[in-house]
């Protein structure tokens, strides 16, 4: 991945909040309560792991077709986490598999994911902003496609649309429900066959 400018993280903070009022900052939080939400899977038949190379293949075209209808411009953000019992992160708080394949990011803010007293953890939001190239993030979301890697989250510079791919799949937030639809009228196959779309 090559390193494109950088972020400030006030600055998108304001964003974020301009952008997206009241919305959680963390990726798994975030198809709730969105009508502008899809969720496509990235194997056939909704398997969860790739167990070969001609599927971790598909998983790869997946995510790179739909990164490819949804980046417009040069560059994109793209968040990675980390995790401490501490509301500031400790360092180094990502993960050697994280460092790898995001290493050049800026913390950006944390949030507590756990509030049972005597036990809580928080997750630190780390961000960069990239070049865009078609694969150009494919280490990444190969280790997210192995569950080594969860929580990223690939948006727009101005955070017009939110992406986030998990193990199995990957969320969409676009930023109408006509461009969800387009979206998910373009790639039916992919949708899952459960009736609230998960």
């Amino acid at each position: 991945m090559t390193a494109a400018g950088v972020v400030d993280p006030a600055a998108l903070s304001m964003s974020w909040d301009d952008r997206w009022p009241g919305c959680s900052k963390l990726p798994y939080e975030l198809r709730h309560g969105s009508d502008r939400w899809i969720r496509f899977h990235t194997l056939p038949g909704s398997k969860r792991y790739p167990g070969s190379d001609a599927e971790y293949e598909t998983v790869l075209a997946r995510h790179n077709t739909i990164l490819g209808e949804l980046v417009t411009g040069p560059t994109m953000l793209v968040v990675t986490a980390g995790y401490s019992d501490t509301p500031q992160p400790q360092q180094p708080c990502r993960s050697p598999e994280t460092l790898a394949v995001h290493p050049h990011a800026v913390y950006w803010t944390s949030a507590c994911i756990d509030h049972k007293p005597g036990s809580e953890s928080w997750m630190h939001l780390y961000v960069s902003r990239l070049s865009w190239s078609l694969g150009c993030v494919n280490p990444l979301l190969r280790q997210v496609a192995d569950d080594l890697i969860a929580n990223v989250l690939v948006a727009d510079p101005d955070l017009r649309w939110l992406y986030h791919p998990y193990d199995g799949g990957m969320d969409v937030i676009l930023p109408s429900t006509a461009e969800r639809d387009a979206l998910r009228d373009r790639h039916q196959d992919w949708l899952s066959s459960h009736p609230g779309g998960s």
